[in-house]
């Protein structure tokens, strides 16, 4: 899953290339860097050889200590050292300085190799096959971005847990905690969500879930996380729940319709990332929700985005 905070109103998603010539054999590093996880492909001549993920190595989640360690971990499993090129997709890649941060905590593992670093969106889009569309992310955070054919870039939403990932991980989990605080004003007992939250959380009361969540304990991946509880409630019928999962399915579609109202076009819209890819009643509220915008050409991610990456690169020579 994937921490996604876009600036409103930007018109392109930065990105920092280190100069050096593109490669068309050797090594090729893809990493997919979210909010929760890191995950690296060691790709050689074309066919992945390593497939290894760590912590978080993102600096808007981390601290860049923190950041750097994870990655050293990383290229400890997978390998640095003769490299051509390493092609990284990572959240909260909003302005040229935050990509070329993140290179430099790259480099050092990957003397000579080119590094690029983009936001997240972009490896989705290419791992659903399309030069051009709506990519949209559904992990621990939301957001869409996308391309026409003139090269115009647009996106909508991403602004950060604080501000919105409607749709999210993060969102579902938050809601369930919401949910579960309002019965408990309402003098009603557990129902199924809290039961399954409280038992998640090793807490026995829904007062307790108040302290817990703004608790340097937990953080947005703790509660992203708890997203498979409103799921699964939903799943076993559990009416707050499926409504909570299909809004959530909406607000993405949102995204997605701003994003393609902005490029002029009429789709794809692929639909990735943790929640995008598994949940079946979320992918078919997104489904509706476009549909009734006149927008039908959607798509579900069918391999993880990181192997989008051989496409960017092969789209760089």
């Amino acid at each position: 899953m994937t921490n996604t905070d876009f600036p409103p109103g930007a018109d392109s998603v930065p990105s920092s290339t280190t100069p050096s010539a593109p490669a068309t054999t050797g090594a090729v590093i893809g990493l997919d860097i979210g909010g929760t996880k890191t995950r690296g492909v060691r790709f050689e001549d074309g066919a992945p050889v390593a497939d290894e993920s760590v912590g978080s190595s993102n600096v808007q989640n981390v601290s860049p200590e923190e950041a750097a360690r994870n990655l050293a971990e990383l290229f400890a499993r997978i390998g640095g050292g003769d490299v051509a090129q390493v092609y990284a997709g990572a959240g909260g890649i909003d302005t040229d300085d935050d990509a070329a941060a993140l290179a430099a905590l790259i480099a050092p593992h990957v003397p000579g190799a080119r590094i690029t670093v983009v936001h997240d969106s972009r490896l989705l889009l290419a791992a659903g096959g399309a030069s051009t569309g709506v990519a949209v992310i559904a992990g621990t955070g939301s957001a869409a971005w996308g391309r026409n054919g003139r090269g115009e870039e647009a996106r909508a939403g991403g602004w950060g847990y604080l501000l919105g990932d409607e749709g999210s991980g993060y969102w579902l989990g938050r809601e369930a905690v919401r949910h579960s605080l309002r019965r408990m004003n309402q003098g009603l007992e557990p129902d199924e969500l809290t039961t399954a939250l409280l038992a998640s959380c090793g807490v026995d009361h829904p007062n307790k879930l108040i302290a817990l969540f703004h608790s340097p304990a937990t953080g947005r991946r703790f509660w992203a996380q708890q997203a498979r509880l409103v799921v699964e409630a939903a799943d076993a019928g559990h009416a707050t729940s499926q409504a909570l999962v299909d809004q959530a399915g909406r607000d993405l579609a949102d995204l997605a319709a701003q994003t393609v109202r902005q490029l002029d076009i009429e789709g794809p819209v692929i639909l990735g990332s943790g929640l995008g890819m598994n949940v079946p009643r979320l992918q078919e509220s997104f489904r509706a929700a476009l549909a009734a915008a006149g927008i039908t050409d959607v798509r579900v991610l069918e391999q993880e985005p990181i192997f989008g990456v051989l496409q960017l690169v092969a789209d760089q020579e």
